[in-house]
């Protein structure tokens, strides 16, 4: 690797900004979602969906080779690659004319923070001391914690002009970062390896977009439907591929040698299912308060801030208890809290709609899990792994949190699309609470662990491995 820049502070300074801008856009574009339902009123909330899906595919499609030519070609030459991209589509989306193109830019947006994320935390981790990068992974989560508690108010502020102020936010906040890393940002990257399996990619987004859309036309086209029965064929037929293709192919987009890391594995399948209860948390709570509350989308926005801010102020803490008990005991505790919020939605909520005494204490108590859990889900995905391969390994663990982010998304929207009332909603608390808990206990079944290194040099089936 090369020397780390003297300037470490605004280097630090610069990859949390690029954090918060692709953190900040889930959130305000989730709060713009009743805004867009009637701007694309033609649509259905299904289809309107891809406006989030599109993004969570394409992300997770890229992620491995992004972390690929990030670790390649040099971590800041793709941090700010990606971060140019990402400003770019997100004024092609302030622009979009019909859903059909603002599908097209979030996908365009996807590919930038495909580059920007596994990047980000591989240029992070090495400006820290070894003993201190499980406080960086904390850093590093609570910035999207306050991205994501900032999002709600910001995007209920900007959406009372036009929706499409939730996308131009970014592009002042991208010309500055931009300008700000290329000049302070040190140049990390490895020794040159195989070329990444693009078709490989391609599999795996045409694999996770036939998921996603049978469960999203599941109910409307019935679970009998030819068209239906064709789309989860080819999801299997994709995943059998994608599977065989990791153990031939010399630079897989699953890559064997991590996930026959157990900690990593294991890691990887809990940020699946908590993301996936993650993605039905924000999607329902802004509908339900939008539309069975009638609250205009500023104030639910402010009634959903809570929750992320909580998750930014524990963010750090999680990281430092993570640090200290391991990401084992933390992450399952958080996880528990995490579910205990979903359910208390769903008893609250019935026939009450008081929000001080409903929603806020729920909110409240899911983002304290948040902020806890996510530390530990990112040291277990992580810290196990050499610190040359910490790109790939946060590239692996953000494309997990995608599909499971795509699949919430998917299950909320086949849940209320046939069915919008309130008790489609509790049902939709009840699969956050449970995705929760598998993804809590999923996460405890990590264990202690052993050397980090060492481990991935069991994993690879070699005796030597780099050095910390």
């Amino acid at each position: 690797m090369t020397a780390i820049a003297p300037r470490r502070g605004l280097s630090v300074a610069v990859v949390l900004v690029g954090v918060f801008v692709s953190s900040l856009d889930l959130f305000i574009v989730n709060i713009a979602f009743p805004d867009l339902l009637k701007s694309f009123s033609s649509s259905s909330l299904g289809e309107l969906s891809w406006v989030l899906n599109a993004y969570a595919i394409t992300l997770a499609a890229l992620l491995m080779p992004a972390g690929w030519w990030a670790d390649q070609s040099g971590r800041k030459r793709a941090f700010l690659t990606g971060l140019i991209l990402f400003t770019v589509a997100s004024a092609c989306c302030a622009v979009a004319p019909v859903l059909s193109v603002l599908v097209a830019a979030r996908i365009l947006q996807a590919v930038g923070a495909a580059l920007m994320t596994p990047s980000s935390l591989g240029l992070l981790l090495p400006l820290f001391a070894p003993e201190k990068r499980g406080a960086a992974i904390g850093l590093w989560s609570a910035m999207a914690g306050a991205a994501a508690a900032a999002g709600p108010p910001i995007g209920g502020l900007l959406v009372q002009a036009d929706w499409r102020w939730v996308f131009l936010v970014n592009i002042p906040i991208g010309i500055v970062a931009v300008f700000v890393g290329w000049r302070v940002l040190p140049e990390i990257r490895e020794e040159a390896r195989s070329t990444p399996d693009i078709l490989g990619a391609l599999v795996l987004a045409g694999t996770v977009a036939a998921i996603v859309a049978a469960i999203v036309q599941g109910q409307a086209w019935g679970w009998g439907d030819t068209r239906i029965l064709g789309l989860i064929v080819l999801g299997v037929l994709g995943v059998v591929f994608s599977a065989r293709r990791a153990f031939r192919h010399p630079a897989p987009i699953i890559e064997p040698a991590i996930l026959r890391i157990r900690a990593v594995a294991l890691a990887d399948l809990a940020a699946m299912f908590l993301l996936s209860g993650f993605g039905a948390m924000v999607l329902a709570t802004t509908l339900f308060l939008t539309g069975i509350w009638h609250h205009s989308v500023l104030r639910a926005g402010m009634e959903i801030a809570p929750g992320p801010l909580m998750a930014g102020v524990f963010g750090v803490p999680g990281g430092l208890l993570t640090a200290r008990y391991g990401a084992h005991v933390v992450g399952l505790v958080g996880s528990v809290i995490f579910a205990a919020g979903g359910i208390w939605w769903v008893v609250a909520t019935d026939g009450n709609s008081d929000y001080v005494s409903t929603l806020l204490p729920g909110a409240i108590i899911t983002g304290i899990g948040l902020g806890i859990l996510l530390p530990s889900l990112s040291a277990a995905a992580t810290l196990p792994l050499p610190p040359e391969r910490f790109a790939t390994g946060t590239a692996m663990m953000s494309m997990c949190r995608q599909v499971g982010l795509a699949l919430g998304v998917a299950v909320v929207t086949a849940v209320l699309d046939v069915r919008p009332d309130v008790s489609a909603f509790h049902t939709a608390w009840l699969f956050m609470a449970a995705c929760g808990l598998a993804g809590g206990l999923t996460l405890f079944a990590v264990g202690a662990g052993k050397r980090p290194v060492a481990v991935y040099a069991d994993a690879r089936g070699v005796s030597d491995s780099p050095n910390p």
